[in-house]
């Protein structure tokens, strides 16, 4: 019989919100809510909508394998060369295929706990040895934490920041000295996904500072966030020819779509869509924290499009009786967890999760 290697064999596969569509034909019900993938709410741009209409005659022929125009218009955005610049299907498999460019089997990668689990499964499924540093008693990922982590082993430390699950931020001055103590020969993944959300704040740092200054570092965003494009997988990185080199040596040939390449260029170009998602986003926030206090639930405060809460009781208790009312929210970790992550819908979204929440409780 055919063995699975034991570093493949205690993964934990990686499970995504729960469709609608799934639900509901279980069920037998309509009108749902997910609150589950920290989705936009408001859908994308019209511009991108009239760009995939734009490109359905093409669908016979494969992609642009390099997706140079993407590249092209995302190096203007950032000011970088566009070898620079690499895209794939969402920041998640950027992840991977940094991880799998630079890692080799007993190498290993830090990351924060909990954090995005994706890091832990791209460096276990290669051989890597995942090492998880705990938060900080805020929720914050704890640099000086994972800089102590590090050995002669160490290849790549990943800082999701914002962080998933909890939202929260390393500040300016944190980055700067955890660069500043930084040995070389080690690759930093800043995984910004929710960078739209979180970069007016005065404290969030601005790490193309350090891809200016010649570090080793590969940035990472999203469309499928405040962009609004998420079932078009399409994502970016920024990081030094060595580096997006490496990568495009294992990249997957046409790994993105014709459809998302030309709707991400779109949506570049309409700001005051993203701004108006964000706009909608932090009055959701503020909405939802209020209704929070005053149902005695603590939670984190926010730099994203969700909320990371303790209700103090079985969390996937909690999540089976949401889901029974049409309601999909993201339980945490264990089965024994009491934490859940919800993300911010629109405000009937809101008003209904609150009102069910109020329900199951």
């Amino acid at each position: 019989m055919l063995k699975v290697p034991q570093y493949v064999d205690k993964i934990t596969p990686y499970v995504p919100g729960k469709p609608i569509e799934e639900l509901e034909r279980e069920l037998g019900i309509s009108g749902s809510v997910k609150l589950a993938s920290n989705e936009n709410p408001l859908g994308p741009s019209p511009l991108a909508i009239d760009e995939i209409a734009k490109h359905t005659g093409t669908l016979h022929r494969y992609p642009d394998g390099g997706a140079y125009a993407l590249r092209s218009a995302l190096a203007k955005v950032h000011g970088v060369d566009i070898e620079e610049v690499i895209v794939g299907q969402g920041s998640n498999e950027l992840i991977d295929i940094a991880i799998r460019a630079f890692q080799t089997p007993g190498d290993e990668t830090i990351m924060g706990s909990p954090s995005f689990v994706v890091y832990y499964i791209s460096s276990a499924k290669s051989g890597g040895l995942p090492v998880q540093v705990p938060l900080t008693k805020d929720y914050r990922l704890d640099l000086k934490g994972m800089a102590d982590k590090i050995t002669s082993k160490t290849k790549i430390i990943c800082i999701a920041n914002p962080n998933n699950p909890t939202g929260t931020i390393v500040t300016k001055d944190e980055l700067g000295q955890f660069f500043a103590g930084l040995p070389d020969n080690i690759l930093v993944i800043m995984d910004e996904a929710y960078y739209e959300y979180a970069a007016d704040s005065a404290s969030y740092p601005d790490s193309m500072d350090y891809f200016r200054d010649g570090k080793d570092i590969l940035i990472l965003r999203t469309f499928s966030k405040a962009y609004g494009l998420a079932g078009l997988r399409i994502g970016y990185g920024i990081a030094n020819k060595t580096i997006t080199g490496a990568m495009n040596k294992i990249r997957e040939p046409f790994n993105t779509s014709t459809l998302a390449q030309m709707a991400a260029i779109a949506a570049l170009k309409d700001v005051q869509h993203v701004r108006r998602a964000v706009e909608i986003n932090a009055r959701g926030m503020a909405w939802l924290h209020k209704e929070l206090k005053a149902l005695g639930i603590d939670f984190v405060p926010s730099h994203t499009n969700f909320i990371y809460m303790d209700l103090k009781k079985n969390a996937m208790e909690i999540y089976n009786r949401l889901l029974k009312l049409g309601m999909i929210i993201r339980p945490m970790g264990l089965a024994d967890t009491t934490t859940i992550r919800v993300t911010i819908g629109l405000p009937p979204e809101n008003e209904e999760f609150i009102r069910t929440l109020k329900e199951v409780l």
